[in-house]
């Protein structure tokens, strides 16, 4: 079977081998490329610099986990927001706990790669919360597009804040953080739906 990877792919596929390995502080373009089997030059042309492929596969990797949490949302069909956003951070935590890119960037600071989660988390953040407030208005389009808003940005802020600075003890759980993200979307967003 061929290789129906792009070469934007493989690039982002060797630099998150580089980052899991704890090597990317070190790593230098043409170390990248090659692990992609290009040439510096092509990585150049595709990225223009290497902060450009971390926050390229910080974008990959959002992408891949937006996806996987709408398909679990899915497969639970909740009946209210408040439920969908229960499994979704649940469905996060869970997944994070087990990711390798995310413990990478969280367990080794020399590599410059945790302000893609915290003072440059645009890309993360924006992404996040586009993908709660598109899901709320498809599922439930009678909510306040306003409350929505306001709603998935501080949803997105504090799952990401939960996956860099995660609570110990049985108030760190995957459910706990579930339940208590449940309690803040009832009453922010369900009290105008009431």
């Amino acid at each position: 079977m061929p290789d129906t990877r792009t070469t934007r792919d493989a690039l982002l596929d060797a630099a998150y081998d580089v980052i899991v390995a704890g090597n990317w502080q070190r790593a230098r373009m043409v170390d990248v490329a090659a692990a992609a089997g290009v040439s510096r030059q092509t990585l150049y042309n595709e990225f223009g610099s290497k902060d450009a492929v971390a926050e390229a596969l910080a974008e990959r990797e959002t992408q891949r986990f937006m996806e996987g949490t709408n398909k679990f949302i899915d497969e639970v069909h909740p009946d209210r927001p408040v439920d969908a956003i229960a499994a979704a951070t649940e469905w996060t935590i869970r997944e994070a706990s087990d990711n390798p890119l995310l413990k990478a960037v969280l367990t080794d600071d020399t590599h410059d790669l945790l302000p893609f989660l915290t003072t440059r988390g645009e890309v993360v953040i924006g992404a996040t919360r586009r993908n709660i407030e598109s899901y709320w208005l498809s599922h439930w389009p009678e909510l306040s597009v306003q409350d929505v808003e306001l709603v998935s940005e501080m949803v997105a802020r504090l799952t990401i804040s939960y996956l860099v600075l995660p609570s110990d003890g049985p108030d760190g759980s995957a459910e706990a953080i579930a339940a208590r993200m449940a309690q803040l979307v009832e009453r922010l967003l369900m009290k105008g739906a009431q």
